[in-house]
């Protein structure tokens, strides 16, 4: 293992079966995993929030509710990352929930043995979810990498 270093996996066959099983969906329509190797130790939801924050940024507000019409929570609140819905959680991962009229999305942080990974879900809800989804995917997967590299500098930081 390499501290620093970041894999990913796109696709339902690519993505580790005990990976999906953690989505909130029957039928995942998109799936994407990126870890990290890292030396800091936190828990999924500080990993999370490490990510995203407490409230999103201008960059994620226009991107989650301009963009894909995600119904995000306002303000802060425990049960809530950057607005998204904590949905379930087991000891070394956290699920976080959102959706819009055309598609729904889970955010998944997992954070165990040296690493932390981003996993993103999709479903399409409607037709027109797949023709938003698919080239904003492109841009997410350019931005994962860097999501996890920069949330690994801010607790890095904070300690």
């Amino acid at each position: 293992m390499v501290l620093g270093s970041t894999e990913g996996a796109v696709g339902n066959g690519d993505v580790p079966a005990s990976v999906l099983a953690l989505s909130s969906f029957t039928d995942i329509d998109y799936a994407d995993q990126f870890s990290r190797a890292t030396d800091v130790d936190a828990a999924p939801e500080q990993w999370a929030r490490a990510m995203f924050g407490d409230v999103p940024d201008v960059a994620e507000r226009f991107i989650w509710r301009v963009l894909l019409h995600l119904r995000l929570s306002r303000g802060r609140s425990p049960a809530t990352v950057a607005g998204w819905r904590i949905g379930d959680r087991g000891e070394d991962w956290v699920r976080l929930e959102a959706g819009s009229w055309f598609l729904t999305a889970n955010l998944l942080v997992r954070a165990a043995d040296g690493r932390v990974s981003l996993g993103t879900f999709v479903h399409y809800d409607r037709r027109v979810g797949r023709a938003v989804w698919v080239p904003l995917s492109a841009v997410h997967r350019r931005l994962a990498p860097r999501v996890l590299r920069e949330a690994e500098g801010r607790l890095r930081s904070s300690r």
